[in-house]
Parts: structure tokens; C-alpha cells; sequence
């Protein structure tokens, strides 16, 4: 009788401890996107002169599209893997120097694994996303759905080797060193880039050394209250031989109005040092800039957000033209973009 006791206090003891035991997270993940949007001008054509503002992405007259995003991944205790999948326009800007090799290359965004080495140290093999900029790939992360012209003249990928250290509770550190620039499925050159990113608190500056160029990033943001954020963004390239480059910065304020609707604005000054030759800017006149306001505002509606969006470019040379094809100065746009995340 009391085996029988011990046993049966046994098994309650068990399954209590059972049901307190937490449940682990799946490890394996799929998650993405889709995005459309609607855009037109208000003082330039509206047709297959394509005049639009000097920057990635959201440049299609009319109804267009965005891309589909398919992100695949594991996260095991130490390590794991990203294969990050893009489908349609939006994808094909963003791998713009693919397929080098492969058929299939230009529908890999990122596809790299990973190493946690221990608590602070992290390797990271394969092609990612750059480091540098305020504004990413995905229409999921940017608040403003058009994209600026600092994010639109790169890096946009890496492929190479990269190491995380979390230095402290406040600092991080990551260093890589990568093919040229975008050059993603293989090294066709024979050189190397270099990367640096010292992180403290949310600010980071990041340095990415190739062999054509040198460029210099700071990213970072502030919450200057509950309901007020401020982003900001500021980078110096300079290309090898006193070819010049260019230079640049962007505030990216945003006020929660609501639960489920948010305001902000970007505002950005772009200028091309002497006269580069792939410039966004495109005038290929010396000393070329650009302040460009976009004013977003974002509907938050379970998975999917609406994005109305005003832009005004405003250029030091004629970079887009009026209603009548004439060269002109400015272009003011509106987008109206849907983005689905899941």
C-alpha cells in the first residue's frame, strides 16, 4: 500500500512538473511578405518614360508591384541558417548584379548560416544584407515606402565571412571581410572588401573598405518620447584615385497618432562629389544634389499596413521632366503602397 502511495505521488509530482516545464519555440521559421502600390506624378509624364525620382525601388507608373519575400530559417541552440527568397520588381532592383552564375540567382536576397561560437561571439558564412544604412530591402522594416537615395547608391549585399562580439551590455562589434560589393554568388574579381561596425546603444557607425571605394556610415535613432521617434542617417563615400563620390544625410522623424497609425517624414540631402559616373542622381554634371521630403503616413491593419505617401525631389541641375518633356528641376509623387507580412 504505501509503494502504491509513493508511486502515485510520483507520477502527480511528474506530470505537474510536466506541465510547468516551459515549451520551446519551434526552430524552424517561415515567414515574408508581399508588397503593390499605385504611383503617379503631378508635374511630369505618367508612362514608359519612366520619370521618377533618382532612387530604388517604387519607380513604376500605374498600378505595379512590388515583390514577394520568402524567408526560411532554423534557429538551433548554436547554429542555424536564412534562406531569404525575392519574387518580381522589387527583388530584381535589389539583386541587381545577379545571376553571375546561376539561373536561379536573382531570386536569392540572402542565404547564409550561421555559428554561435558562444554567448558573445557569432560567425556568420554566406551572403547577407548589407550593414550600412538606416533603410533595408524589405518594405516590412522601412517606415517610408519609397527609398532613399543614400540607401539606393549601396551596398546593398555581401557575400563573405562575418563576426559578431557582443563586447558588453551596451557595445557590439562586427567585422567581415566580403567579395566586391553586390557581387553575390562568387568572387569574379579576385579582391576582397573589408567591413567594420562598432555599435553602442542603438548608434552604429559601420565602414565598409572595397577596392574601388571607402565608405563611412552612422545609423542610429532616439525615442524622444512614447509616441515620438527620431531616426538618422549619415554617410561619406569616396571612390579610389580622387575619383570623388558622394555624401549625405537624412532625419526620419515619426509620431504615433494612434494604435494603428503613425505619421513621419523623411527629409534628406543627397550630393554627388565631382563628377561620379554611377550617380542615382544621373545628371553626370558635376557636383550634382538633391533634397528630397517624403511624408508617409502608415495604417496599421492586423498583418497589413497602408501606406499613402507624398514626395517632393528638388535637384540642383535637370535631372526629370515637366508634363511637356521639357529637363526640370523637381517632381512631386504620390504612392499609395499595401504591404501583407506574415
Amino acid at each position: 500500500m504505501k509503494k502504491l502511495i509513493t508511486l502515485s505521488m510520483f507520477i502527480v509530482a511528474l506530470s505537474s512538473f510536466a506541465q510547468e516545464a516551459p515549451v520551446e519555440d519551434p526552430k524552424f521559421t517561415l515567414s515574408g511578405s508581399i508588397d503593390a502600390y499605385y504611383r503617379t506624378n503631378f508635374n511630369a509624364p505618367n508612362d514608359e518614360s519612366l520619370t521618377s525620382p533618382g532612387s530604388s525601388f517604387a519607380n513604376l507608373p500605374g498600378f505595379a508591384l512590388g515583390m514577394a519575400n520568402i524567408v526560411a530559417s532554423y534557429e538551433g541552440e548554436k547554429v542555424g541558417f536564412v534562406a531569404d527568397l525575392v519574387f518580381g520588381p522589387r527583388g530584381t532592383d535589389a539583386i541587381f548584379a545577379s545571376p553571375m552564375y546561376s539561373s536561379t540567382g536573382q531570386i536569392v536576397n540572402q542565404l547564409y548560416a550561421y555559428w554561435k561560437v558562444s554567448e558573445s561571439v557569432k560567425l556568420t558564412m554566406g551572403n547577407f544584407n548589407t550593414f550600412l544604412g538606416y533603410e533595408v530591402i524589405s518594405p516590412v522594416a522601412n517606415f517610408n515606402y519609397s527609398t532613399s537615395y543614400l540607401f539606393s547608391y549601396g551596398p546593398f549585399s555581401h557575400t563573405g565571412l562575418k563576426a559578431d562580439f557582443t563586447l558588453s551590455e551596451d557595445f557590439s562589434l562586427m567585422l567581415g571581410v566580403f567579395n566586391d560589393t553586390d557581387l553575390t554568388e562568387f568572387n569574379p574579381t579576385g579582391d576582397y572588401a573589408f567591413g567594420a561596425q562598432l555599435g553602442y546603444k542603438g548608434q552604429f557607425l559601420n565602414v565598409l573598405v572595397d577596392p574601388s571605394f571607402t565608405e563611412i556610415d552612422y545609423t542610429g535613432g532616439f525615442d524622444l518620447s512614447d509616441s515620438f521617434f527620431l531616426g538618422i542617417n549619415a554617410a561619406y563615400l569616396s571612390l579610389e584615385d580622387d575619383g570623388g563620390g558622394f555624401y549625405g544625410g537624412a532625419l526620419y522623424p515619426q509620431y504615433a497618432v494612434s494604435d494603428t497609425f503613425t505619421l513621419g517624414l523623411r527629409a534628406e540631402y543627397f550630393a554627388e562629389d565631382k563628377d561620379v559616373e554611377f550617380g542615382a542622381i544621373g545628371t553626370g554634371l558635376p557636383d550634382s544634389n538633391v533634397f528630397a521630403t517624403t511624408l508617409t503616413g502608415s495604417f496599421a491593419i492586423d498583418n497589413l499596413t497602408i501606406k499613402p505617401e507624398l514626395r517632393l525631389d528638388s535637384a540642383s541641375d535637370d535631372f526629370f521632366l515637366d508634363n511637356d518633356g521639357v529637363p526640370a528641376k523637381s517632381l512631386s509623387s504620390f504612392v499609395l503602397a499595401a504591404i501583407y507580412s506574415f
